[in-house]
């Protein structure tokens, strides 16, 4: 059995306090970064993600019905094309997040990507479930995902995101020893923050997500199981607005992910075209992609204060 997997048979209330202590701060949320003002003097900064993962879900886990490989295709031939679209009408950079078997399934698209202007970043090989891993195998995997992007583009991507936002007892070595300059997986903070380990700054920006700015809580579906779609896209456009706006109050970073076969489809695309409707209304906004975002808030930092990482 992996290390990185849970050990159900202890009881954690046994724990001394040095053990639970150990496992808190293994990775902790350093000092917050954020400038006292983004490029150009902007108000806001808005990161939008779009995750590709299409045929990879049901590929992970060893699933090849047509039917459920079907839904990752709608993905890739009817939602990304949409959302390339609809970005090039409001003239917002995005960063992309694709699996390396999605990129390799749909290579066009990968080099559309990069060719329109947007940020091609990792995420993962299959959609791995890297918390089921050893070190080796995830690094592995997280290695030939960076290496397969940029053959298959020519840019070499800074970013990472973890399949499902896990974070194994290896992942964050691995991430320094690939050379990312930051990741976007954790949920510690709403603006950016440098990652600590056990006490140590490590010069790795995060970029935080959460699931209330992601569409796949809100309208997955699964034939077999519990999930349901459970909201309306116009209750979903509320959040997602009242999350901009309160950003925009302060001063800080509105992060959005999002995946072309869930969001691509047509009553959801109205969503999301009013919601850029409703950010491009407000002066003072700058649309970055998330390596841009992870950059100016280094720049902005004293290099005293936020050391480059070491791989």
């Amino acid at each position: 059995m992996s290390t990185n997997e849970p050990d159900t048979v202890t009881e954690s209330w046994r724990w001394p306090e040095s053990e639970w202590r150990r496992h808190v701060e293994a990775v902790r949320a350093g000092r917050r970064l954020l400038p006292e003002r983004w490029p150009d003097g902007a108000r806001v900064a808005v990161a939008l993600s779009f995750d590709p993962d299409h045929e990879t879900i049901p590929l992970r886990d060893a699933l090849t019905s047509p039917g459920l490989l079907a839904q990752g295709e709608y993905g890739a031939r009817v939602g990304a094309p949409r959302v390339l679209e609809l970005l090039a009408r409001f003239g917002a950079p995005a960063t992309f997040f694709m699996p390396a078997v999605s990129a390799l399934l749909h290579p066009d698209e990968a080099r559309a990507y990069t060719r329109d202007g947007h940020e091609l970043a990792v995420h993962g090989w299959i959609h791995e479930r890297n918390m089921l891993l050893g070190a080796e195998d995830e690094k592995e995997l997280v290695g030939r995902a960076l290496d397969t992007l940029t053959d298959l583009t020519g840019q070499r991507p800074t970013g990472i995101r973890t399949p499902s936002w896990d974070f194994s007892d290896s992942t964050l070595q691995t991430i320094l020893d690939l050379g990312f300059s930051y990741d976007s997986s954790l949920m510690a903070d709403d603006e950016p923050y440098e990652i600590v380990a056990a006490g140590r700054p490590t010069g790795l920006v995060e970029i935080p997500v959460d699931w209330i700015r992601d569409d796949a809580p809100y309208f997955t579906m699964d034939r077999y199981g519990a999930a349901r779609p459970h909201s309306r896209p116009r209750d979903v456009l509320e959040i997602w607005t009242d999350e901009f706006d309160a950003a925009y109050r302060a001063g800080g970073v509105f992060q959005l992910t999002l995946h072309p076969h869930v969001i691509g489809h047509r009553s959801r695309l109205v969503v999301l075209r009013e919601l850029l409707d409703h950010i491009a209304g407000h002066p003072g906004v700058w649309f970055a992609t998330h390596a841009e975002l992870a950059q100016a808030v280094r720049t902005a930092t004293p290099p005293h204060e936020i050391p480059e990482h070491t791989s």
